[in-house]
């Protein structure tokens, strides 16, 4: 390490974020950046501990005490490859991974401040991309075996990806209209820009990776599939050698309470996928369009698809914002006596949308959505409060106060999604991602697409050895 000290010389630094004035009135990226010689130093601070808890933490296995060490020496392209090893899209999880690695570095355990890595990560792959380190591999030698991964998220991408380099012919199929899945059509812009993503995706098509969109697997169980739907079926995949699904988790837990038919009442992502649409150049009609201006809005669901729609309820030109989730409130500051150090902490977590004006309630129960004229105009909750199950297991919801009324005409659904249940597929036939695991961190189906790359290597290779 250039300085074994730094950690004690230099206070953490975040890059921060734009004012809340000024970023509220576009969806440009909310985060700002250092410059070069301030995320040097703040790569420095990484203290080369005995045991790497980040490498522990990080899903794809990160291992920032190396590209930390390589950036604040200033080698940008040694920090790039090292990093780049490891993680295939860096500026994905630079931008909106939680940074599991950095609530499991020794620093956080010391005095609670990290090592910058996740904005450490972005620096070093923005500068790879801008100082030309990246260039598409044209020198891949094919194997003569071919893949369909049935996805464009993260999870199909990094399976997508891992599967090319190896050698194998790939085809990416996607029901949406552009690749990216959750990071294109879930994340807002001003979180991710979408000019991100279409960078990585010409850079895998220039490496021979063939995009098809506007197809679908059926969900149809496949005796029923009539031969010629114009969904994909497994009858019509059946020339790849491999298929790989990496569908996500496309169905959103729904609230089914009286009043859920009124207009008005939305699924989070219904909002946040048409704001990205209509950001892209894609036109609705009003009867079509989902906007939060002039309106109040009720965000239920406390976590971070919540916060996006409260991000993106302010940028459309809202009335007010009112949050509330189910669960107690968590605990403040870094004490989480149920997650201690090195595991991720559930802690009350701010993220700038919450900066931007938010009223937050927990404990609330949601009874009935209240309308008139087949509108929304408010919603019936009830204060409740956890009491321990004598039987054990699950706490119990016990009724807190008087019902009341939160006035509302637009509410927004953000409380997670089902687990898909697959049928049994043939042993050519493989799942990753959420729709294997069910809904998780992008990071978490990244990791699942490479390890699922592997697993279909293997299963080709010992295939071919018969």
């Amino acid at each position: 390490m250039g300085n074994p000290k730094a950690f004690l010389e230099i206070c953490r630094q975040e890059a921060g974020y734009r004012p809340v004035h000024d970023r509220i009135h576009d969806f440009g990226e909310v985060e700002q950046t250092l410059n070069a010689r301030q995320r040097r130093e703040q790569a420095s601070r990484c203290m080369d501990c005995g045991v790497p808890f980040c490498h522990w933490a990080c899903p794809l296995g990160n291992k920032p005490p190396e590209w930390n060490d390589a950036l604040c020496h200033g080698e940008w392209e040694l920090a790039y490859r090292q990093l780049s090893a490891t993680n295939p899209f860096p500026e994905f999880t630079g931008r909106i991974c939680p940074a599991l690695c950095e609530k499991a570095c020794v620093l956080n355990l010391f005095n609670h401040e990290p090592t910058t890595n996740r904005e450490d990560e972005c620096s070093i792959i923005e500068a790879a991309f801008r100082e030309g380190y990246i260039q598409a591999n044209k020198d891949i030698v094919r194997n003569g075996k071919s893949v369909a991964v049935i996805g464009a998220g993260p999870a199909g991408l990094a399976a997508a990806n891992a599967l090319n380099l190896r050698g194998y012919t790939v085809t990416v199929f996607d029901k949406a209209e552009a690749a990216g899945g959750l990071l294109r059509y879930g994340i807002p812009n001003f979180k991710l820009n979408k000019a991100v993503i279409d960078r990585r995706i010409k850079l895998l098509e220039e490496e021979g990776i063939v995009f098809r969109f506007n197809e679908e697997l059926s969900t149809v169980p496949l005796d029923d599939a009539s031969p010629d739907s114009s969904f994909l079926t497994l009858n019509t995949l059946s020339k790849y050698d491999a298929v790989v699904i990496a569908t996500g988790t496309p169905v959103a837990r729904d609230l089914n309470i009286p009043g859920r038919e009124l207009s008005g009442v939305h699924f989070a992502l219904e909002l946040l996928a048409q704001q990205n649409r209509v950001l892209a150049g894609m036109e609705f009609s009003k009867a079509e369009r989902i906007t939060a201006k002039g309106k109040d809005v009720l965000v239920i669901g406390g976590g971070d698809t919540g916060s996006d729609c409260i991000g993106t309820a302010h940028r459309q030109g809202c009335n007010s914002v009112t949050q509330i989730e189910i669960m107690p409130k968590p605990v403040e500051g870094f004490n989480d006596p149920q997650n201690p150090w090195p595991n991720y902490p559930r802690t009350l977590k701010t993220t700038s949308s919450h900066e931007e004006g938010c009223v937050r309630r927990w404990n609330i129960n949601t009874l009935e959505f209240i309308g008139k004229n087949g509108k929304l105009t408010g919603v019936r909750v009830q204060e409740i409060d956890w009491v321990p199950n004598p039987n054990g297991g699950r706490p119990l919801m016990v009724e807190k106060g008087k019902p009341e009324i939160i006035k509302a005409d637009l509410v927004l659904l953000a409380m997670g999604f089902l687990k898909p249940e697959h049928p049994k597929y043939p042993d050519n036939v493989f799942v990753c991602g959420d729709a294997q695991n069910g809904a998780s961190l992008v990071v978490r189906a990244m990791a699942s697409g490479i390890k699922t790359a592997e697993r279909v290597h293997d299963f080709l290779s010992a295939t071919a050895d018969r």
